[in-house]
Formats: structure tokens, C-alpha cells, sequence
């Protein structure tokens, strides 16, 4: 009697969704940082803000976007200076746009101007606006938001141009003296020995040296632009990355990927920058926001000072000044130390998320 033998069911072909496919760690740093709200609104606001930023003449000047003029259109936005009698006006110069819009809408001629949402500039003297009354500095209206400083300059257009200056002189900063401090403390926790020791000694030397005189000699030697302070200030605040690196980088090497690496025969600088230095930018990419933050409180302490970015140029800390010396007009107290206040906190928020992202015990198997 033959015996039928049930043939065991076939295995059900397994489905692997989106979230069951492997991700590399820094997908799940991503995701473990876009779920810490705080920090990832602060980010998508920064950023955004930055990107409007550079649209600011178009936004926010005092120059005319387009001008039709007898049948003959100008752009003064994107052009040279217009002479104003070239548009009607006798005058000698570039014309008031403001008031050239008024006169082409009096005329009732076909002739228009188009101005920019918020039609003043951060470079524009407004002591012959008749809604002004009085000397400078004058209290917000709702033509000029938040009022105009002791040289009758609109707050608000100075405020957003000094925003965009600060902020990518910070992130010019960070982005040199992190690729500087980086390679030197690579360079160091790699090679060691001897090489190690003396140049240690070089760059304590180099961090006895007083930053602040400095920048006091050479600004009253030179004439101070943003180039030459980023120069300056990554110049002063590279030193202490290396150290973090270089401890880093010398726990690295000692692995076994290294030697695998070594045996390979992979050049030094492959196994430095291609290996070692990847697994290592955990420091670098945690202290960045908050080096930030003192990158950009040193631009202001400076510019309040008076060693800063040379007039007119649009300065947070130029502002907190005229503050200091205009004490009872609070708008330019409370606006520009608001200003700096919600930057600042959002970028430690960012800093705040970032670092607990990279946390090593989050996604750590020993747990």
C-alpha cells in the first residue's frame, strides 16, 4: 500500500517593504534628525531665509524694479544709474523712484514704476521724507517698519541685509577654519611621533597670539573688508578642531580596516581622507552650528566695537551700538537684539538636534 507523502508547502515569497530595507547610519542620523522638531523647524526656517536672502534687491531697495518712461523700458534694479532727467524729472542724479512713481501716476501719461514690496533701502538717507518729521532717529510707521536710525536709514532693510552678511560670514568661516583645523588635525593623530609633538607646540604658540590686537593693527592698516576678517577670524579659530580630530583619527587607525587598508598598499593620504576621515567627522559636524554662533557673535561684538566691516556696510552690531547710544529709542534696541536673539537660538537648536543625532548610544547594539 503505497503511502502519498504531502509535499511541504512552498515558503511564501517575503515582501520587503520601504521601511524593512537596510539604511546606512547616516539615513538613520537624517531620519533621527528630521523627528526632533525643534531642531529641524529651526533648520528649514534658517535655510529658507538665507535662500530669500539673496533676493533682497529685488525685495527690498530703494531703486525701481522696472520703469516705463515714453513708450522705453528701464530696469535700474538690474542696470547702471539712471540719469533722472533721462525719466522726466529735473534733477540732477539718479531720481527718487518713490517719488517718480508718484509724478507718472499724477500725469495720468501711460508712464509707470514698479517698486520693489518694500521700497526702501539699507543705504538710503531719508531726511527730506516729509512723513519723517523731526531728527533721527524716528519710531516705527507703517511705512517704515521698524523706524530709521540715527541716520535716517530704514531698520528693517538694514536689519535683513545685515542678516544675510552675518550669516554667510559665519558659514564662511566655519567652512574654512573647519577644513583647515580638519586636515591639521588629521595630519596629526595619523602620522604622531614626533611630527605630532612639534607641531603641537607650533600651533600653541600660534593660539598665545591676541586676537583682538591683531585685528586692531591690521584694520588700521588695511581697509577691512568681509574677505579679509573671514581670512582673519579662521585664521584665529582653527586650533582648537585639531585636537578633536586628531583624538579621533587616532582612535581610528588603531581598527582593523586600517590595517586591511595598509596591506592593500593604499597610499597615506587614501587611507587618511578615503578611510580614516569619514568615520571621524562626528566632532566636526556636531560643533559646527555652535562654532557658528561664535563666528557670528564675534562679527557683531566686532562691528560694536568699531573694528568691524567698514560703513555703510549693513551690521547687526553697528545697530546693537546705535542702541547703546540711543538707549530710550527702543526700537533700535528691542529689534536688533531680537534679530540676533531668534538666529542665534535657532541655530543652537540646530546644534542641539544635530548632536543628539549623532549621538553614538542612539544607535548603538550595547545598549
Amino acid at each position: 500500500m503505497a503511502t502519498t507523502q504531502e509535499s511541504a508547502p512552498a515558503p511564501s515569497a517575503t515582501k520587503v517593504t520601504l521601511d524593512e530595507r537596510p539604511v546606512s547610519l547616516m539615513q538613520k542620523r537624517w531620519r533621527k534628525f528630521k523627528s526632533l522638531k525643534r531642531g529641524w523647524y529651526s533648520f528649514v526656517i534658517l535655510c529658507s531665509a538665507l535662500l530669500l536672502s539673496f533676493f533682497n534687491p529685488v525685495l527690498i531697495n530703494n531703486r525701481a524694479l522696472v520703469v516705463s518712461y515714453q513708450g522705453e523700458l528701464h530696469f535700474p534694479v538690474f542696470e547702471n544709474p539712471i540719469e533722472a532727467v533721462d525719466l522726466g524729472q529735473r534733477a540732477v542724479g539718479e531720481p527718487d523712484y518713490r517719488e517718480l512713481k508718484a509724478q507718472y501716476a499724477e500725469a495720468n501719461e501711460g508712464d509707470f514704476v514698479w517698486m520693489p514690496l518694500y521700497p526702501y533701502g539699507p543705504y538710503e538717507h531719508l531726511l527730506k521724507d516729509e512723513a519723517l518729521p523731526g531728527p533721527p532717529p524716528h519710531a516705527p510707521t507703517p511705512e517704515h517698519w521698524m523706524g530709521t536710525d540715527d541716520r535716517a536709514r530704514d531698520v528693517f532693510a538694514r536689519l535683513i541685509y545685515g542678516f544675510r552678511v552675518s550669516l554667510l560670514f559665519g558659514l564662511s568661516v566655519v567652512a574654512v577654519a573647519f577644513t583647515v583645523g580638519t586636515a591639521v588635525g588629521a595630519m596629526l593623530g595619523y602620522f604622531g611621533g614626533t611630527f605630532d609633538i612639534l607641531a603641537q607646540r607650533l600651533i600653541e604658540i600660534w593660539m598665545g597670539l591676541p586676537f583682538l590686537y591683531t585685528i586692531i593693527i591690521i584694520t588700521s592698516l588695511l581697509q577691512p573688508n568681509i574677505i579679509m576678517f573671514v581670512l582673519l577670524l579662521a585664521a584665529f579659530r582653527w586650533m582648537g578642531l585639531t585636537y578633536y580630530v586628531r583624538g579621533e583619527v587616532y582612535r581610528e587607525k588603531a581598527k582593523d580596516y586600517v590595517a586591511a587598508a595598509v596591506a592593500q598598499g593604499e597610499s597615506h593620504l587614501s587611507i587618511l581622507f578615503r578611510h580614516i576621515l569619514p568615520n571621524s567627522l562626528t566632532p566636526i559636524i556636531t560643533f559646527a552650528p555652535f562654532r557658528l554662533v561664535a563666528y557670528i557673535s564675534v562679527l557683531v561684538s566686532l562691528d560694536y566695537l568699531g573694528f568691524g566691516l567698514p560703513a555703510p556696510t549693513p551690521s547687526w552690531g553697528e545697530l546693537v551700538k546705535q542702541g547703546l547710544n540711543n538707549i530710550q529709542e527702543y526700537h533700535l534696541v528691542f529689534f536688533p537684539l531680537g534679530a540676533m536673539f531668534v538666529t542665534l537660538l535657532m541655530v543652537v537648536f540646530i546644534g542641539e538636534a544635530i548632536r543628539e543625532a549623532f549621538d553614538p548610544k542612539v544607535f548603538s547594539r550595547l545598549r
